[in-house]
């Protein structure tokens, strides 16, 4: 066939094919390097795509029934200590089933990414008091388990040492799990961003969340916006509630939680912070659940949101 209007023909484009893949024949793969060369195969045979390199990533259910104390945000050694007495007094008289760290129980300031004051920077002393703070809470709930989920200020633990230490940063003797003892006291961790269920309620910290824009005005309809869910989630350092209902009125809540920090730190002196921890009471089909989301007053009281 002839060329027209400088178009090749139909064995040109052939050969040039071929001669990309490395197929052309002895005397071209000598004077041409090919481009895509392709994998040696046998007749018949049938690729299949490449093993995938994804986790499988599913929620842990704590599988209790009963009452269970939730506290987050607590940022030990920064923590308040009239907030902490006032929510362990009180869910000591509650007779908890679990408890759940959600997050931020430590703050490991020593290694954020941020800008410190070298004066602060103490991260032996932070590790020792995180590690009280824990023993603190199984001496006072000595029969119970107790979950801890990571939240953002644990993960700079993780990404520390990647970045200063990765050659031995899968050594267990490296992880959070080691280095707070959590062994020694019975304490479950709970990585990766993972969900803890509470019968049908997902509790996050909330960093998990897509990012917005600006901070809602309700943390826990800003939830709701972000998840289309029911979902618990601390992170915020502030206690709300929010409910919605779809056509067929199945009612869809979320909640935000209160912290445990100290109301005025440097990095934020103004805010609209609140002390504040929950209790979610699950049913005996363990998967019902209510939710009660406390309010903590400046002198210790403690008062339903």
């Amino acid at each position: 066939m002839a060329e027209a209007n400088n178009a090749i023909t139909l064995e040109q484009a052939r050969s040039r094919i071929r001669r990309e893949y490395g197929v052309n024949g002895t005397h071209h793969r000598k004077r041409y390097k090919a481009v895509a060369p392709r994998a040696k195969r046998n007749a018949g045979e049938i690729l299949a795509p490449p093993p995938s390199l994804a986790e499988p990533w599913t929620p842990h259910r704590l599988d209790v029934v009963g009452a269970v104390g939730i506290l987050s945000d607590v940022h030990v050694p920064y923590h308040s200590e009239i907030a902490v007495a006032a929510a362990i007094g009180h869910l000591k008289e509650q007779n908890l089933a679990a408890l759940l760290l959600n997050g931020d129980i430590a703050d490991f300031y020593a290694i954020s990414r941020y800008m410190k004051d070298p004066t602060q920077r103490d991260f032996k002393g932070e590790l020792e008091a995180v590690r009280a703070f824990l023993a603190y809470l199984r001496q006072e709930f000595p029969d119970i388990p107790i979950v801890y989920k990571e939240g953002n200020h644990e993960n700079r633990w993780q990404q520390w040492i990647w970045a200063h230490a990765a050659e031995i940063s899968d050594d267990p003797r490296m992880s959070l799990v080691a280095w707070l003892d959590f062994d020694k006291h019975g304490i479950e961790w709970i990585d990766n961003q993972r969900p803890v269920m509470l019968g049908k309620l997902p509790v996050l910290h909330g960093h998990e969340l897509p990012k917005g824009m600006a901070a809602p005005v309700n943390v826990a309809r800003g939830a709701f916006l972000r998840t289309l869910s029911t979902v618990l989630v601390g992170h915020s350092h502030r206690t709300s509630n929010h409910a919605e209902s779809d056509m067929w009125h199945h009612e869809t809540g979320c909640w935000s939680t209160g912290c445990l920090c100290d109301l005025r730190p440097d990095y934020c002196r103004v805010n609209r912070w609140n002390h504040g921890f929950a209790v979610v009471e699950i049913q005996s089909d363990r998967q019902t659940f209510d939710v009660f989301n406390f309010r903590i007053m400046h002198d210790g009281s403690v008062r339903s949101a």
